[in-house]
C-alpha cells in the first residue's frame, strides 16, 4: 500500500500546487491513498466547506486540519457530518462539551476496493494551545483500530516543536504505520524507518508559495518581526510548490517499507 501524503495546503498557490502534484504522482508512484493537511486552504486561515469538498471530489480520501480547524465557521457544521475531515482527536472530551468533528476515520482505497487504511490526528502542546494529551490518545485511538483488525496507521502530529514530534514518533513506534509532522511548514529532511516499522518525518513542509515566510509575503513578515506591531498577514502570490511524502506499507503486518521525500517549489503546469 503507498499513502501520499501532503504538508499544509497555504491558499490559493497551495491548492494550485496540489492538484499539479497529486496529477504527477499518483499515477507515477501508482499511489492507493492520498492524505492532506489542509488547514491553511482558505486565504492561510482554515479551510472552508467548498473548498474541503472540492479536495475529496478530485481524489483526496482524507483532510487533516490542526489549530486553525476552526478559523471558518462555516467548516464547523461539515466536520460534525464528514467521516474524511479531521481535527485534532486530543481535543478536550466530556459530556457536553465535546468538539465537533472526529480525529480519526478509517477509509476504503478508491483505487483498489477493499484496501483501507486508518488516519489519526493529535496536535502537540508545546508552544500549542493546552489539549489533552495526545501521546496517550493516540495510543487509545490505535488500541481501538487494532482491535478492529486494522494494521495500517497514519498519523498527523501537528506540532510546533521538533523534539515533541520526534518524542512521539519513537513512542508511536511500532504500534502505528507512519508519523507524519505538520504545521511549520518547514520540510525536515529526517525521513526514516525506526527500529519498530514506523516511518517518520518531523515535518512534511507545506504547500503554498515558496517565495515566502512560510507561505506569508516576505514584506508584511519581516514588518511585523521588526515593529512588533500587529500587522494581518497576507498569503505570499505567484507559483506554488508542493512538500510531501509517500509512505510504502506492508499491508500484512502494517510496517511500513520506506517513506519517500519530495519537494517541488516549482509544482507550475507546464
Amino acid at each position: 500500500m503507498k499513502v501520499l501524503f501532503f504538508g499544509d495546503v497555504f491558499a490559493r498557490p497551495g491548492r494550485e500546487a496540489l492538484k499539479v502534484g497529486m496529477s504527477r504522482l499518483i499515477p507515477e508512484h501508482q499511489v492507493d491513498f492520498v492524505v492532506v493537511n489542509g488547514e491553511n486552504c482558505a486565504h492561510g486561515n482554515g479551510i472552508l466547506p467548498d473548498m474541503a469538498q472540492e479536495l475529496l471530489d478530485n481524489g483526496v480520501d482524507v483532510i487533516t486540519t490542526g489549530n486553525h480547524a476552526w478559523d471558518q465557521r462555516q467548516i464547523i457544521p461539515y466536520m460534525g457530518t464528514s467521516t474524511r475531515v479531521l481535527r485534532p482527536a486530543n481535543y478536550p472530551d466530556s459530556p457536553g462539551f465535546r468538539a465537533p468533528g472526529r480525529g480519526s476515520t478509517v477509509v476504503e482505497s478508491r483505487r483498489r476496493p477493499g484496501l483501507r487504511l486508518a488516519v489519526i490526528q493529535v496536535m502537540g502542546r508545546v508552544f500549542m494551545d493546552a489539549l489533552d494529551c495526545p501521546f496517550r490518545v493516540a495510543e487509545a485511538e490505535v488500541n481501538r483500530l487494532d482491535d478492529l483488525g486494522i494494521q495500517c496507521i497514519l498519523i498527523d502530529f501537528h506540532g510546533e516543536a521538533s523534539s515533541e514530534k520526534q518524542a512521539f514518533a519513537h513512542y508511536m513506534d511500532g504500534k502505528a504505520s507512519a508519523v507524519v509532522g505538520t504545521h511549520s511548514h518547514v520540510q525536515t529532511a529526517d525521513e526514516r524507518i525506526l527500529p519498530g516499522g514506523t516511518a517518520a518525518i518531523t515535518d512534511v513542509g507545506m504547500c503554498g508559495c515558496f517565495d515566502s515566510v512560510i507561505g506569508v509575503k516576505k514584506e508584511i513578515s519581516i514588518q511585523k518581526f521588526l515593529t512588533k506591531r500587529p500587522i494581518r498577514y497576507e498569503p505570499a502570490e505567484g507559483p506554488g510548490g508542493y512538500g510531501a511524502v509517500i509512505v510504502d506499507i506492508d499491508e500484512s503486518t502494517g510496517r511500513a517499507r520506506s517513506i519517500l521525500r519530495l519537494r517541488d517549489p516549482l509544482a507550475a503546469p507546464g
